[in-house]
């Protein structure tokens, strides 16, 4: 098992580093491998099936309405700005979205400025 919590930590590491997502420190959330930017963690690997990303709230409730084979909810993330992804079923493509997007939602807003600057020219 913590052969699979390795690889999808590689796996989201890599997915990071391709969308070009700056400042990203590898950490641990609750004793789990997760990635970290200004000192906050903004996805970490719950288990060998589940991602948790952080996320805004509304964002939250559109992803379990729009995708609910990917996006799940737990008792415990109720009301809490994350949510769990099945990792096997998420795609890479759609995976470095949500990274970036909840890079976005964790950076310092200086950082997250000049990122969206960077990435508009």
């Amino acid at each position: 098992m913590a052969c699979d919590v390795d690889a999808i930590f590689e796996r989201l590491k890599r997915l990071a580093a391709e969308a070009g997502l700056p400042d990203v420190e590898e950490s641990t959330s609750y004793g789990s491998p997760a990635l970290n930017v200004g000192g906050k963690s903004f996805v970490a690997v719950k288990n060998a099936e589940t991602i948790v990303i952080s996320i805004s709230l509304d964002d939250k409730d559109h992803l379990l309405e729009m995708a609910p084979d990917v996006y799940f909810q737990t008792d415990h993330y109720v009301g809490w700005p994350h949510l769990p992804v099945r990792a096997a079923v998420i795609g890479d493509e759609e995976l470095r979205l949500r990274l970036v997007g909840a890079w976005l939602f964790r950076a310092p807003k200086k950082l997250a400025a000049g990122f969206k600057d960077q990435t508009r020219s």
